[in-house]
């Protein structure tokens, strides 16, 4: 996997409208963000803690729809040295949310000539489904490594034992969604979890780091090689994270401290120049930060044809 040997945008499957994976290299290392969709959901669940008004009022300068719109959901794969680190894993098939246009990892990953039994690394920033379900889909376990190794912190595998949902503020289904897919998960995986407290090297120049907020367990992976920079923010920071860094996400067990934390990270981008991809940043969600008083300009990277 690399710049050379993966497409470009300009190289998307011919059933598809768009490209659904991005490559580029940070230093000596390969990284390629591939799309697993997109995921319809309400547009309150941008922010439940302030008046509906302003919510409408950001919304419609923005051009987006008053009611819901699609996020996207973004993974990455690096590679460095001899490991291929799968981050993130979407959504996968969960028939019962009605969602046809998630999911679409493994089948993207194939057309990329990524076979799923070269990766001997997965990173999980948190275990919401839309962040383990493509490990789950039928047939996939049977094709990865016996030796893989799932890194994942243990306050992440800890909080799903018995999951607090008093602060999020999700639409029907979706609580017993995530509480049956995360059980499903260990269940399946237990034996391969490799997990950590704090801060973990996977591999040369790939640091998965823990920062709670989003999730307690919610991590952010950085790749740095040749001094340059991309952080993975995971679920950190939303299209609206930028503008309104401190209204809460739907789906934030500790909205109060993910808000805390996001700032923290804009800051540190803003000031480093590091790259950012997030889960649900458009694809192909790579850009930089800029700040801007209190708030964050989102500046994304020119295409490289």
């Amino acid at each position: 996997m690399s710049p050379d040997s993966i497409s470009h945008p300009g190289g998307s499957r011919p059933d598809e409208l768009v490209p659904s994976r991005y490559a580029l290299r940070i230093g000596e290392i390969d990284v390629l963000v591939v799309s697993d969709g997109v995921l319809p959901l309400p547009t309150a669940m941008l922010a439940h803690n302030i008046d509906p008004a302003v919510r409408a009022a950001w919304l419609k300068e923005m051009f987006l729809p008053p009611d819901a719109f699609d996020w996207a959901l973004n993974v990455v794969v690096v590679r460095s040295g001899d490991q291929t680190i799968l981050v993130d894993a979407g959504l996968g098939s969960d028939p019962d949310l009605h969602l046809p246009r998630a999911g679409q990892l493994i089948k993207r990953l194939e057309a990329a000539g990524i076979d799923l039994g070269s990766v001997t690394d997965v990173v999980l920033t948190h275990m919401h489904m839309d962040h383990v379900g493509g490990l789950l889909v039928d047939g996939v376990k049977e094709r990865l490594r016996p030796d893989l190794r799932i890194h994942v912190s243990a306050a992440e595998v800890k909080f799903w034992e018995a999951p607090d949902f008093s602060h999020v503020s999700m639409p029907p289904g979706f609580p017993d969604a995530l509480r049956s897919a995360a059980k499903h998960f260990v269940k399946e995986y237990r034996g391969q979890l490799r997990t950590f407290e704090d801060e973990h090297e996977v591999a040369p120049g790939v640091v998965v780091r823990r920062t709670g907020g989003h999730t307690p367990g919610h991590s952010v992976v950085r790749v740095a090689s040749g001094g340059e920079g991309l952080v993975f923010a995971g679920d950190l920071v939303f299209t609206v994270g930028f503008d309104h860094p401190e209204w809460y996400n739907g789906f934030e067990h500790d909205p109060e401290e993910a808000a805390r934390i996001r700032v923290g990270l804009l800051r540190d981008l803003a000031a480093s120049g590091e790259l950012l991809v997030a889960t649900h940043l458009p694809f192909p969600s790579i850009g930089r930060v800029a700040a801007s008083g209190d708030t964050f300009r989102w500046v994304p990277i020119y295409w490289d044809y």
